[in-house]
């Protein structure tokens, strides 16, 4: 029972990016080495992102809320931010549109993510003897920050890669960017790393 419980939740969690790929003209493209590479990407800026908290950030020992920290983890999140730019305007990808390239690397980082931040804990929970909705949560969480990180792909794309842009749409395209950007640090600020507590 606990391993049927495990792997639902493992498909729960994964299954939507593979369903994504498949449903999408991204596997006639072939456009899995461009999501390999922006998966590759992403796990350079989380070791960075998490170098820079580790370093930067203290641990509140009252549990007072203090503005600076606060900014300092917004700052932080947007290492992701230039590893999407990164991933989306430097990486070589082979010949597809901008369309399939924003959706392919939108969705390696996605997957990345996702691997990152729920398999460890998935692993050592779900298999546990007893029934816990945790993790059938986490696997919603993983849906959602898959749409999260397509549209942050999308509105990269929108802001580096598309030349003719309406002027009216500029500040709308970065505004959407910065509060796209800033989304996990107001949604996960705590559990965003759970899998190296989990891991020790």
């Amino acid at each position: 029972m606990t391993v049927f419980h495990f792997f639902n939740c493992a498909i729960l969690t994964f299954g939507p990016h593979a369903v994504y790929y498949s449903a999408t003209p991204l596997s006639e493209y072939d456009t899995i080495g461009t999501s390999a590479k922006a998966a590759a990407v992403y796990l350079g800026t989380a070791l960075v992102k998490l170098v820079c908290l580790a370093t930067f950030l203290k641990e509140s020992e009252n549990g007072n809320f203090d503005p600076y920290q606060e900014l300092l983890k917004v700052l932080i999140n947007f290492i992701d931010v230039a590893g999407l730019y990164f991933a989306l305007t430097q990486l070589t990808h082979r010949n597809i549109s901008q369309n399939h390239k924003f959706q392919a690397v939108g969705l390696g980082w996605a997957f990345a993510d996702s691997v990152l931040h729920w398999l460890a804990p998935l692993w050592v929970g779900a298999r546990g003897l007893e029934f816990t909705w945790e993790y059938v949560f986490q696997g919603l969480e993983a849906n959602a920050n898959l749409v999260l990180n397509l549209s942050l792909a999308a509105l990269g794309s929108l802001m580096w890669l598309r030349k003719n842009k309406p002027r009216i749409l500029i500040p709308i395209i970065y505004a959407c960017a910065g509060v796209l950007a800033t989304m996990p640090s107001i949604t996960r600020s705590d559990g965003k790393y759970l899998f190296i507590t989990t891991m020790w």
